[in-house]
């Protein structure tokens, strides 16, 4: 299969982003520019991020950043293959300013246009980065996701567990918040965990032992909230808390994925040394990662995990995802819509994304 060389622009949440990625799958790729222009600024005195705000600024930073792309990458924008942006889910004000600029440049330029699930770009990262071959274990963990999935094949997925409620990336925030930390809150909780006891409190374990393999982090945020707003709480017992918590996050993300792990080797039994992968912003925390690296290594897996610059926000996974679907000729009409919500189950095998899909 030859090489494809495909433009890639992600304006999902927060980050502005255009990459130009080179590859044949299963990779990995040559990542000839990868541009992530961040709104921290804009969106930290809300102490979140504010869909308006992300969407006036994708609208006046993404044609400088598709140019510094470019350039960078020493190419004119006629000598790509296709150009792919994300089309969901995420905010819908920002998705839609990535996608439209996408279709402008793909019409403007005579090339083909890949509209991209943003989870299924996070999926295959470790393609990108490391060349993994299917089928390959996944947990994907960030603000708004946390999901363990087979990965079998472009468009194709088992879902083994996923939160019955919050997303592990919020219950960093939601933490963060309450101990007074500044926005984004997961790195400032996993900087404050270094300093402090992780065995001062005593946090539950939602659906820890259970069958299955879903995941469930509000009653430890409540747990959480009880202890922070408490009329005991100390401010030099706060990294002790975040310290708990911290640990408390990577017990649960243990338990769940060796029970997925279990699921897996069912579904996939003639798959030696089988992959874990693990991706999303939230696997760019070290102790995470660290910690679930040492699962892979007990269980048989391979480790193959992104590095943190590939696992946060980024273009170069949407340009990625992009010769993956290229290469097979999967590509989207013009009158592709922009997606609030995208389950990575309902990604389609096929350019399918049209006006009229659900």
């Amino acid at each position: 299969m030859r090489e494809f060389t495909v433009l890639g622009l992600e304006t999902s949440c927060d980050e502005t982003a255009a990459a130009v990625v080179r590859g044949s799958a299963p990779g990995p790729g040559t990542i000839l520019s990868n541009i992530v222009l961040s709104q921290l600024d804009e969106h930290a005195p809300y102490g979140g991020v504010v869909p308006e705000i992300a969407a006036r600024a994708h609208i006046e930073a993404i044609d400088a950043i598709v140019e510094r792309a470019l350039g960078e990458a020493g190419l004119e924008l006629g000598a790509v293959d296709a150009v792919a942006a994300t089309a969901g889910p995420g905010l819908i004000g920002g998705v839609m300013v990535g996608l439209t600029t996408g279709k402008a440049l793909a019409l403007a330029a005579g090339k083909p246009l890949i509209a991209i699930n943003h989870l299924e770009a996070h999926a295959l990262t470790a393609r990108l980065s490391e060349g993994v071959e299917f089928p390959y274990l996944l947990l994907l963990i960030s603000g708004g996701h946390c999901q363990l999935l087979g990965v079998e094949d472009i468009g194709k997925f088992r879902l083994y567990g996923s939160t019955i409620d919050d997303a592990v990336g919020e219950a960093f925030d939601k933490t963060a918040k309450l101990l007074g930390l500044a926005y984004p809150g997961g790195p400032r909780i996993e900087q404050l965990a270094k300093d402090g006891n992780p065995k001062r409190f005593r946090l539950p374990h939602p659906l820890k032992g259970r069958a299955g393999a879903d995941f469930s982090f509000s009653g430890l945020k409540t747990a959480v909230r009880q202890i922070a707003k408490g009329p005991d709480f100390r401010e030099a017992q706060k990294a002790d808390l975040a310290a708990a918590f911290q640990a408390t996050v990577l017990d649960i993300l243990t338990d769940r994925t060796e029970a997925a792990m279990a699921m897996f080797r069912l579904d996939f039994p003639n798959t030696d040394s089988p992959a874990f992968v693990m991706a999303g912003g939230v696997a760019a925390n070290q102790a995470l990662r660290s910690g679930l690296e040492s699962l892979a290594a007990r269980a048989g897996f391979i480790k193959k995990i992104p590095p943190p610059r590939l696992c946060t926000d980024n273009a170069a996974m949407i340009a990625w995802a992009g010769v993956e679907r290229g290469q097979r000729g999967l590509f989207d009409p013009l009158g592709a819509t922009a997606r609030a919500r995208w389950p990575l189950q309902d990604a389609p095998a096929r350019g399918s994304l049209t006006a009229g899909t659900p």
